[in-house]
């Protein structure tokens, strides 16, 4: 990782009559612009995520989606959708007066950036992807159903715990009810269980810093707010929907990079190697020593790798 940086700038823009998105740029002002898409949804940025880009070469732009880490409200549902926040890129791109940029996203970032590619692929200089998920339902039911429980059978056991065993058929329709409950104390339980439960499984070695963070009131409710949102509406988008061919077609042109975990059980390597066999064009690389998290060292060093080969691009 590059050394940490504070931005030079940071701002909010209004995306909605409800929306306002906190925005940051750092590194270089007169670098190759790229954009650092979060995941969650709802997960917000970091300021250890500036440290993916060479600050000599990169402008670097964080935002934060909507509901989601500074952007205000915080955990809103309303007006939050996949097309949404493809919209919210592009107004963003626009203000900053940027014609193409680098795009860089992992987890529910590699979602969103495909999506953006797909909708925008004239606007984007590369894919820089990590842990790749597509909100199928065989993924949703991977890890939140039966899958990864399998392999976390204590961290599971705290997850389902605050679901009557009635509803346990559907965790994420149930956990549904609880978020969205009109008792606080109801929410913020069901909101930090289900956060705990991604953070627990995240890294190969178990980070109880990482965990700490679902403690986290404000970060758990966002989070676990808005993912749900997003998972019960299967992304608001049909299922397979950004592995379809003409899908495909429409970024085979750009230069993408996937990194992916060999043992990522949040989002599992057979979604990378599905988006591989549509878009043979893509260089995969799998860490044999990896989770999900993006700061795993053998992750790191390659999604660093990535960056620094697009810098001059």
């Amino acid at each position: 990782m590059y050394p940490s940086i504070e931005p030079y700038f940071t701002g909010k823009l209004k995306v909605s009559d409800i929306h306002e998105l906190y925005y940051e740029i750092s590194g270089n002002k007169d670098g190759t612009p790229v954009v650092f898409l979060h995941g969650g949804p709802g997960g917000g940025t970091d300021p250890q995520d500036r440290s993916f880009f060479n600050p000599e070469k990169y402008k670097i732009i964080l935002f934060d989606q909507r509901g989601s880490g500074k952007s205000t409200p915080s955990a809103s549902l309303e007006d939050n959708t996949t097309w949404d926040l493809v919209k919210d890129i592009e107004v963003l791109r626009e203000k900053l007066g940027i014609d193409k940029w680098h795009v860089f996203g992992g987890s529910w970032g590699s979602t969103l950036s495909l999506a953006y590619a797909q909708h925008h692929p004239d606007r984007v200089k590369s894919l820089v992807l990590r842990g790749i998920f597509t909100l199928r339902r065989t993924e949703l039911a991977f890890f939140y159903q039966d899958g990864t429980s399998h392999l976390f059978p204590e961290a599971w056991e705290e997850y389902v715990a605050p679901i009557p065993e009635e509803e346990r058929h559907d965790m994420i329709l149930a956990y549904h009810a609880q978020l969205n409950s009109v008792d606080e104390e109801t929410r913020i339980k069901a909101a930090k269980a289900w956060s705990k439960w991604e953070m627990a499984t995240s890294k190969l070695y178990v980070d109880p810093a990482h965990i700490a963070r679902a403690a986290d009131d404000d970060f758990a409710n966002a989070f676990a707010r808005i993912e749900n949102h997003y998972f019960i509406n299967s992304g608001f988008m049909k299922d397979g929907q950004l592995l379809e061919k003409q899908a495909i077609d429409k970024i085979r042109h750009i230069p993408t990079v996937v990194v992916q975990g060999r043992y990522d059980v949040v989002c599992p390597a057979t979604t990378a190697y599905a988006l591989k066999k549509v878009f043979p064009e893509i260089t995969l690389h799998i860490v044999p020593d990896a989770g999900h998290s993006s700061r795993e060292p053998g992750t790191a060093k390659l999604l660093i790798e990535a960056t620094d080969k697009f810098a001059d691009l």
